[in-house]
């Protein structure tokens, strides 16, 4: 006897279904999942078995969602990136995909599911597609920016910015969530190499992605950029990535401390915690930064650092992916401007130049 949405106990579907493109490595595994999916209420539009398919299918669909199940190395990372690039479309990853996904996850995809759902069973795992895929359908992706940056040189460079040694760096400080790896590639894209200021970023990711993040960013925007250490110390030109098993907290001196989350904290890392640790230390001589991202988490944070006297950015609806985290801002007054992100960087830079010109004599 065959199963059904109900025998599962799959919750009842709306009106109108979301809707996928499946693209897997093998007609088995195509047949396997568009069935799961099925059981889950989930409308399965198409399925492809490689990057061109994916691409053909997604422009010629249009689905809410892409199911990935393909091995980075062998065609899933050029698919994420081709689709971010042509046809943006939100990305959940699952099978082969999920193994080291960061640098899908980097590209633009926006939700893996743990290998693990899998062994669940059919039932179990056909509920956990349905949760990720309704979730995955409702957030807002823009397009990938890897061949922007690449030739970012055709459009002229930022304005340079002039550095007073006698002065203490300014910090930025920057906290994104979903949608947020695009973004930051983008932001961080716009920056100059010759940045008098160091950069923290605090980006929402399963524990085991962010060095990968990192290692990304790093190939992609002129500026360097590791995962941060603790004991280390901020320096200007470079960006730290906070680590994913703790918050990251500025103390004296522009020095990195690595603390243990909070019990039953919702966000690891923690904006939040990051962002008002930057306003205690550096006061009126830094500069946030609010990206996409679901919830609340940096709202607070951005807050207290516009109450320090900083210059504080949340990235406008039109251009997140996820108006959450930048909406939560604007409703409590965090923000000093709000702007799209093609307008960040250059905002960026300009605050960034006002703190270091030397003060009159």
């Amino acid at each position: 006897m065959s199963s059904t949405a109900s025998d599962i106990g799959v919750p009842a579907v709306p009106a109108r279904p979301v809707t996928v493109v499946v693209v897997a490595g093998t007609h088995v595994r195509l047949a396997r999942l568009a069935h799961l999916l099925s059981l889950s209420g989930i409308e399965v539009l198409g399925t492809a078995r490689g990057a061109d398919e994916a691409v053909t299918a997604v422009v010629e669909l249009a689905p809410d969602t892409v199911l990935l199940d393909l091995a980075l190395g062998a065609g899933g990372l050029e698919t994420v990136e081709r689709l971010m690039a042509r046809c943006p479309t939100p990305i959940v990853l699952t099978g082969a995909a999920s193994q080291n996904a960061d640098l899908a996850l980097a590209a633009g995809a926006v939700d893996v599911i743990a290998p693990t759902a899998e062994h669940m069973g059919p039932a179990p795992f056909a509920r956990v597609l349905a949760r990720h895929l309704g979730v995955a359908s409702r957030v807002r992706v823009i397009t990938h920016p890897r061949d922007r940056l690449r030739e970012r040189g055709l459009d002229g460079e930022a304005p340079p910015v002039r550095r007073d040694p006698r002065r203490t760096a300014p910090v930025v400080v920057i906290g994104a969530s979903t949608g947020g790896p695009p973004a930051l590639a983008s932001l961080l894209g716009g920056l100059p190499v010759e940045l008098p200021a160091p950069v923290v970023v605090v980006q929402h990711m399963a524990t085991g992605f962010v060095e990968g993040l990192a290692g990304w960013l790093d190939g992609v925007v002129d500026l360097p950029v590791s995962v941060a250490l603790h004991g280390d110390r901020l320096r200007p030109g470079h960006v730290v990535v906070a680590p994913s098993d703790g918050n990251l907290v500025l103390g004296p001196g522009l020095r990195i401390e690595i603390e243990d989350p909070r019990p039953n904290q919702l966000h690891i890392p923690e904006v939040d915690r990051t962002m008002r640790s930057v306003a205690q230390v550096c006061g009126d001589r830094a500069v946030g930064v609010l990206l996409t991202g679901m919830g609340r988490d940096g709202a607070s944070g951005l807050l207290a650092l516009r109450r320090a006297g900083a210059f504080t950015v949340a990235q406008d609806e039109s251009s997140s992916a996820v108006w959450g985290m930048p909406a939560a801002a604007m409703s409590i007054d965090a923000a000093s401007v709000e702007l799209a992100l093609p307008d960040i960087p250059a905002a960026v830079v300009d605050a960034v130049a006002r703190l270091v010109v030397p003060e009159a004599v």
